[in-house]
């Protein structure tokens, strides 16, 4: 499963939501979780994340950390647009960075 989220905190928030989201790597990479790639990105306007991830396993893993818990708990708060979530179909990829 490939999927998109996107979605836009207040301002004043972005660096709130970028340290809750670098937890939820912390975690991932310390429990060193399988099954799962996963990017966030912060656009420039300092408030705009987008997240994709692929996920091969189930359940997704991401449910299980603590830390993926606190970010998502309050997420509504922290949004002026709320997370709008979109499966992926893949058409094509290219890998040349490995």
């Amino acid at each position: 499963m490939k999927v998109m989220v996107r979605y836009k905190v207040k301002a004043g928030r972005g660096d709130e939501n970028e340290q809750l989201i670098k937890a939820v790597f912390a975690e991932l990479a310390e429990k060193k979780t399988p099954g799962i790639r996963y990017h966030t990105y912060r656009l420039p306007d300092g408030v705009s994340f987008v997240h994709l991830a692929t996920v091969e396993v189930e359940p997704n893993p991401l449910f299980a950390l603590e830390s993926f818990k606190r970010f998502t708990a309050a997420i509504g708060e922290r949004c002026d647009e709320p997370p709008v979530t979109l499966q992926l179909s893949e058409v094509g990829a290219h890998d040349g960075l490995r």
